[in-house]
């Protein structure tokens, strides 16, 4: 798979108008890349977004049709969740599961493809969303951002897992 991003640069696209992907290089291997977005211990060390947020619930149950919840906190105790079903699991190179916050949000569902060359590893995470209205929507909370800053620790703690 062809990209141009860089180590250490999550890039963002709109390859159509339900669609947002974001591609990353990490420096490491994919098996180690698969293992950080599928193993609790690891998930909940990451995947928090800007600064202050803990993620206290971490459940996967990893095979097709099991399930996922994650919950997050913040410093003031506001709390979001999320939860979806694995439709795929293909270790340690695709990864397919629903995404729903609850609430009057669209659920979505989400592609994560792993390829490694020399060691490192290139992410292209694809968000399908039901419309153009809904990709938008969710375009508008500032999820780049976020995704961003959850990858760049992503790829800190990588570093550490060796």
């Amino acid at each position: 798979m062809a990209t141009t991003a860089k180590i250490g640069t999550t890039t963002f696209t709109t390859p159509s108008d339900v669609e947002v992907v974001a591609t990353r290089v990490f420096d490491a291997p994919r098996a180690l890349v698969w293992e950080a977005h599928t193993n609790p211990e690891h998930v909940r060390n990451w995947m928090l977004g800007p600064e202050g947020w803990t993620m206290p619930v971490c459940e996967i149950d990893l095979r097709p049709g099991g399930e996922w919840h994650f919950v997050w906190r913040k410093s003031d105790g506001t709390e979001m969740g999320m939860r979806g079903v694995y439709k795929e699991v293909q270790p340690p190179e695709r990864l397919v599961n629903t995404e729903s916050w609850g609430g009057d949000w669209a659920e979505t569902l989400n592609t994560i493809l792993l390829s490694e060359k020399n060691g490192r590893t290139t992410l292209v995470a694809t968000v399908h969303y039901p419309s153009k209205e809904e990709r938008d929507r969710a375009l508008g909370t500032g999820m780049k951002d976020g995704w961003s800053i959850s990858y760049d620790r992503l790829a800190g703690y990588l570093s550490s897992m060796d």
